[in-house]
């Protein structure tokens, strides 16, 4: 864990967060952490626990989900083999569509962005195991605030008086670092000194960018990054303002009332996936991903949990 402590430490610096020390955490009544991990625990009474005869799995929505179908095909496909069910993709279009369909019990398996971890683990029963990273174990993404060509945006404080585009509230490179860096660091606020905008989902944001919709964006570079590849936007028609330290990426996770045996099943769908030759290896290497890793919400998500203590985000769980 000493590259990720690392990594927190340095963020929080970055931010005028102060130490890494974490902060505070509560799940909702629901759900118990006796063990003190800070995810929901496995209920003990069977007859809490679901054996569901078909998993259904759904990615982040920081793209069309359209694409992600097609990509994450392969991999549902040896997760039926693994576990012997049947593996639906459900291509949800908000954070907050994803967080309720786990909440009311309409997902089982889920890529949750690196904001909404949190929130799904307190208030949605999530219980992330694994990220993607790169074949040397090296992981993550940076967040970058864009702008384009001749904007007249040439340094963080030009943004003043313009437009910054965010994604959504639950993001943490599409809001809440940004928003934390801005303040702390530039002393800029929303609504006080530049006009803040909401594009639902990154590549909105590239693209408004690139067509010059919005003054500048704070985004992902990892969906930057796979855009470009893709040929959706070019390099030209963007310009990076700022790049800040690198943050855990999408965290993968089971709902915390399936059974044991198949949550166990799951996690070695994951861990025995073979990345060579896939449609997930040809989309994610784009952005330097090829294996999954084991990761701990307790010690992974401690830079996250802190930004959100900065930002005043408080878990309310309806």
């Amino acid at each position: 864990m000493l590259q990720r402590t690392v990594i927190a430490s340095a963020m929080l610096l970055a931010l005028g967060l102060g130490s890494a020390a974490r902060a505070e955490f509560t799940l909702d009544p629901r759900y118990t952490d006796t063990d003190g991990d800070l995810i929901a625990d496995i209920p003990t009474d069977a007859s809490q626990l679901v054996d569901p005869d078909t998993l259904i799995f759904a990615y982040t929505p920081v793209e069309d989900p359209a694409v992600y179908a097609e990509v994450w095909a392969g991999f549902l496909a040896h997760m039926e083999e693994v576990t012997g069910k049947p593996v639906q993709f459900f291509p949800v279009q908000s954070n907050a569509a994803q967080l309720e369909a786990m909440r009311a019990g309409r997902l089982h398996v889920a890529g949750f962005n690196t904001g909404s971890n949190p929130i799904a683990v307190a208030c949605a029963g999530f219980r992330p195991f694994t990220m993607m990273a790169a074949a040397d174990g090296s992981f993550g993404y940076e967040m970058e605030i864009i702008t384009y060509p001749g904007s007249g945006i040439e340094k963080i404080e030009d943004l003043k008086g313009r437009t910054l585009a965010f994604t959504a509230e639950t993001s943490n490179s599409g809001f809440k670092a940004p928003s934390a860096l801005l303040k702390s660091e530039f002393g800029l606020e929303a609504g006080t000194d530049y006009e803040a905008a909401f594009s639902g989902k990154h590549d909105n944001s590239v693209l408004g960018v690139a067509n010059k919709d919005y003054d500048a964006a704070a985004i992902a570079n990892s969906v930057k990054a796979r855009m470009i590849d893709r040929g959706v936007v070019s390099d030209d028609q963007l310009v990076v303002l700022y790049t800040s330290q690198t943050f855990p990426t999408t965290g993968y996770g089971i709902v915390y009332n399936l059974t044991p045996e198949l949550q166990a099943k799951i996690q070695e769908a994951f861990f025995s996936f073979d990345w060579a030759g896939s449609a997930l290896e040809a989309e994610f290497s784009k952005s330097g991903e090829a294996q999954f890793i084991p990761i701990t919400f307790k010690d992974d998500w401690a830079v996250i949990r802190q930004i959100d203590e900065a930002n005043g985000v408080s878990y309310a769980c309806q």
